[in-house]
């Protein structure tokens, strides 16, 4: 996921609820499909950010001393900027990048 190239808002948007559920025609179920998309973009974008984490870290086995490491610092604040996980799950839905199939 690139998630440079996505146009999500990063603040509250509120979205017409009959274009939500319009691919599925029950709003309950489009939410539930957004809801599994956008814990499935938390986990992608936790598991990207600890593998930056590591690539700067330090280990230290005295308590006493707390190093600051101001590369750490900035992929922290590069990540805390992006979109939250639903706004990008809802935005994928919007512009119907979301496969799902009926079990029923």
């Amino acid at each position: 996921m690139d998630l440079k190239k996505t146009n999500a808002p990063v603040n509250t948007v509120t979205y017409n609820k009959s274009v939500i559920e319009e691919p599925t025609g029950n709003v309950y179920e489009a939410i539930t499909i957004i809801a599994r998309r956008a814990n499935q973009i938390n986990s992608e974008i936790k598991k990207e950010l600890l593998d930056k984490l590591d690539e700067f870290a330090t280990y230290n086995d005295s308590l006493e001393e707390v190093f600051e490491n101001k590369e750490q610092i900035e992929v922290s604040k590069y990540y805390e900027k992006l979109p939250k996980p639903h706004a990008l799950a809802v935005q994928e839905w919007l512009e119907d990048k979301i496969y799902y199939r009926d079990t029923k």
